[in-house]
């Protein structure tokens, strides 16, 4: 039947009435689940030969009354049983329950209206037609999950409706948890070997649903890369006795790296069960949009998925490693006239994650980067609340005794005023792997690259110094323009060709990098604020480096832009304490000229005109005109600009 659907009204104005253009089969299965309806579809493959024919559905396609009552003229009305799986009970589909009960007495229909949260409904009960201990048996098959357990379901439904159904072999429940591989499905060991392990936790229901390829995709990639991949399926992380197999399987099995796909948080009391592996713990994101959404929005996310697979995880400290699969409806199967939503791999999204989490083999190549705020020009490095030149002198030391092969060298201050040259033709064939959106941009806001200032004698020159197998540099200015300190946070400010030659150029020189403090301008480039892309300024000139980022422990909110746009471990330190400070000489001598200059005001008006002469005098020794821009000093101060503490005298 057509159906023209020029008004809306009854109980959900806000729904769209749609009509499913479904022809009529024996069994119908509603469900607002899509992991009910792929395990369903699953099974009903799975047993085809022995089953009636089947119609699925979304009950959130059927949510205006208008829509129900074509799908029951249309699909329903000739069904010989129907189940309808529910969340939250009839009142979130009030409507329906109503007119399909009415529907299934009118007709003589074996009809199942069954709870999916594991609790019995009288009220559910009340509006089927089958048998309480039917209702029962098809309940726990629900619950269960699982293709062999949804054919376990079909096939009861089909004999209280009077029809055949062939035998249903296989076990009829999944574990609540265990190891799980794409060429094993579920086992009760992970599978041995001599590479390294890296472990993806995943959700039981995505198991029950048959909707594992995105998992599969991930441990595929990492099985291409090099290492050994096992998936476990848990129902959740903060389920008790999960997270206790966890804490003992996870030591025991000794992965390199953990790679979380479920959502939350799961820090209870104490830890979180995947700290137990005592490695680095990513997070990945199985985005519920599709991928044009994803595509087109800059905030990169859904609002639920920002805060179930990113601000969520952050509290357990995981490292953010991007979105690797999205929710795709897949093709329309003809047999069940339903198209399946599922997760749908990224094979790129993917690549970029496997690169990110795997480390490279005896890789010890460690690159330092300080900021370079913007401020006064004898300002060689900046942090917020950290010695930035001295931590990092101390973070050297630290690598030499782990045994990073760190020479010693002059102190920085020293040696970041000279430079190490990076060729042009090098540079050229770097950028030429970048995205052809980002060189389309680069090339519109700051030209060719011989345009850029920085460009000398045919090669970028960067303060940069080395110390055997670490690299310390300053981070280039982002850009030319005049207003250095507006644009400093601008995240639609395209860098310039030094700035990204930098980072390609780090590419190339370490295997992992520490920002030295709060904060740099990597994480504020252009791009989507989370889930990045290949064509965000940040992914892009990160690449698969690690990030180690030492941040001020009192500004959660740029330490999270860190965390979530350049996937950085950010280290929280305390601020500096207070600490008494001695008045520097010449200082003191000008409050003593203050003192007198307020003494004189309004009494001798002949000594407060000869106290100004000397207060200024006093201050252009000091050099504090020059610091506050006062007009009228054009001459260089008379003094050196180091202030001689009072303790020195």
């Amino acid at each position: 039947m057509h159906v023209l659907f020029r008004e809306s009204h009854g109980i959900e104005e806000s729904a769209t009435p749609r009509d499913l253009g479904q022809a009529p089969a024996d069994l119908v299965v509603l469900s607002f689940s899509d992991s009910d309806l792929g395990a369903f579809a699953a099974g009903w493959r799975r047993g085809r030969a022995g089953l009636p024919s089947l119609r699925l559905a979304r009950l959130s396609h059927l949510m205006h009354p208008l829509s129900v009552d074509t799908y029951i003229d249309a699909t329903l009305g000739q069904a010989k049983g129907i189940l309808i799986r529910l969340l939250g009970g009839a009142a979130y589909w009030r409507y329906g329950v109503e007119q399909v009960a009415r529907l299934a007495r009118a007709r003589g229909i074996a009809l199942a209206v069954l709870p999916a949260d594991g609790h019995p409904d009288a009220e559910l009960d009340a509006a089927s037609t089958l048998p309480l201990a039917t209702l029962r048996r098809l309940a726990a098959l629900c619950d269960a999950g699982g293709a062999i357990a949804a054919q376990g379901a079909l096939a009861q439904l089909a004999l209280a409706s009077g029809l055949y159904a062939g035998p249903v072999p296989g076990p009829k429940t999944l574990p609540s948890f265990g190891f799980w591989h794409p060429d094993t499905g579920p086992v009760v060991d992970a599978a041995p070997g001599a590479a390294p392990l890296v472990v993806v936790p995943f959700y039981r229901a995505w198991l029950a649903a048959a909707d594992t390829a995105g998992v599969a995709a991930l441990l595929r990639g990492f099985e291409d890369a090099g290492f050994r991949a096992q998936g476990l399926f848990v129902p959740s992380l903060k389920d008790a006795a999960t997270a206790a197999w966890l804490r003992e399987a996870l030591p025991a099995l000794a992965p390199v790296a953990v790679v979380n796909t479920t959502a939350f948080s799961a820090r209870g009391d104490s830890d979180s069960p995947l700290d137990a592996a005592g490695v680095p713990v990513f997070q990945v994101i199985h985005s519920t949009s599709d991928r044009a959404a994803w595509a087109g929005a800059e905030r990169g996310l859904s609002p639920s998925d920002l805060a179930m697979y990113v601000a969520l995880p952050e509290v357990d400290g995981r490292l953010n490693a991007g979105v690797v699969s999205f929710k795709e409806a897949g093709a329309r199967d003809l047999d069940l006239q339903f198209a399946q939503v599922a997760h749908d791999p990224d094979a790129g999204r993917i690549r970029a994650t496997v690169a990110r989490v795997g480390l490279k083999d005896g890789g010890k190549r460690v690159a330092l980067v300080v900021s370079t705020y913007p401020g006064r020009g004898y300002r060689m490095a900046h942090a917020v609340g950290l010695d930035a030149l001295a931590s990092a002198e101390a973070m050297l030391a630290d690598l030499a005794d782990a045994g990073f092969g760190v020479a010693p060298g002059a102190p920085l201050e020293v040696a970041l005023r000279a430079v190490i040259r990076w060729p042009l033709a090098e540079y050229l064939a770097a950028l030429a792997r970048l995205p052809q959106a980002l060189r389309d941009d680069l090339q519109a806001v700051h030209g060719a690259p011989t345009d850029d200032p920085a460009l000398r004698d045919g090669a970028f020159h960067f303060a940069a110094t080395r110390r055997d197998a670490a690299l310390v540099a300053l981070q280039p200015e982002r850009s030319h323009a005049s207003d250095r300190e507006g644009e400093y946070h601008d995240t639609s400010r395209v860098p310039c060709h030094a700035y990204v030659a930098f980072y390609l150029w780090l590419q190339q020189q370490a295997d992992a990098l520490v920002h030295v403090g709060a904060h740099g301008t990597l994480e504020w480039l252009p791009g989507k604020a989370v889930a990045l892309s290949d064509a965000c300024w940040p992914e892009a000139l990160t690449g698969p480096l690690p990030v180690i980022y030492p941040f001020i422990v009192n500004d959660p909110g740029e330490a999270a832009q860190a965390r979530r746009r350049i996937g950085a471990l950010t280290l929280g330190h305390l601020p500096p304490p207070l600490a008494s400070a001695d008045l520097a000489l010449e200082l003191a001598r000008i409050e003593s000229l203050l003192d007198e200059y307020s003494t004189a005001d309004g009494l001798d008006p002949s000594r407060r005109t000869r106290l100004i002469a000397a207060i200024r005098a006093a201050a252009q020794d000091a050099g504090i005109e020059d610091d506050l821009a006062i007009p009228g000093n054009a001459s260089p101060p008379r003094r050196s600009r180091a202030l001689t503490p009072l303790s020195a005298t």
